[in-house]
């Protein structure tokens, strides 16, 4: 699994990575979810140039212009909640992706531990095509493996680009034993070193869902 680190070469990505990190603007839930969709885009452009490209003949009002455009079929697929703002902004870029959402939760045990659990999942086939899977946190890696298996379930894709900011360096060890290596790309912004007791990344942010979209029960 090749991994690319964004946050490793200073960009604008550093500061909406601080930005959504801060505790005092993480009261600001509208700037979380812009920051996260911010985040999106910056990943969608580095990815399109990972993609397939051939040229085309273009009309314009006064001729033909030779255009290189991509050729892939993209999937895009997030992880609700947390995935849904940085699925946005993918989709900005690549507006003529299908898309496909999984509602993944932890469900704890008397002991603390969890498993993770799949309530809802909605996705058109991935087969042959190139997958984009967005989550905010990479924390043990389960529940973005879970996803991926079940969206391979229609088929498999030609390649998976994977996409979360802050990655543990645990969670990213689970997805090298995994997920396929040679065709699949881990992008991240940040890594963590710590996981707490109940597997939350340090010093990671918080609960991205919670602070894009308001506490929970």
């Amino acid at each position: 699994m090749k991994i690319i680190n964004l946050g490793e070469k200073d960009s604008v990505l550093n500061s909406f990575i601080a930005e959504i990190r801060d505790h005092n603007q993480q009261k600001d839930s509208m700037r979380f979810r812009r920051n996260l969709e911010r985040i999106g885009e910056v990943f969608a452009y580095e990815i399109s140039k990972t993609l397939r490209y051939s040229s085309k003949d273009v009309t314009t009002p006064l001729g033909i212009a030779k255009c290189s455009t991509s050729d892939d079929n993209l999937v895009i697929a997030s992880i609700m909640r947390a995935g849904l703002p940085l699925h946005n902004g993918i989709l900005c870029f690549f507006d003529k992706a299908q898309n496909a959402f999984i509602a993944a939760y932890r469900k704890y045990g008397k002991d603390n531990k969890f498993t993770i659990q799949i309530e809802y999942a909605s996705s058109p086939s991935v087969e042959g095509k190139v997958l984009i899977l967005a989550d905010t946190m990479l924390a043990t890696g389960s529940s973005v493996v879970l996803t991926y298996n079940r969206l391979c379930e229609s088929g498999k894709p030609a390649h998976t680009h994977l996409v979360c900011p802050i990655a543990s360096t645990e969670g990213i060890e689970y997805l090298s034993k995994h997920i396929p290596h040679k065709s699949t790309t881990l992008w991240v912004g940040a890594i963590d070193e710590e996981l707490t007791i109940k597997s939350y990344i340090v010093p990671g942010l918080g609960d991205a869902g919670d602070l894009a979209y308001g506490s929970k029960l």
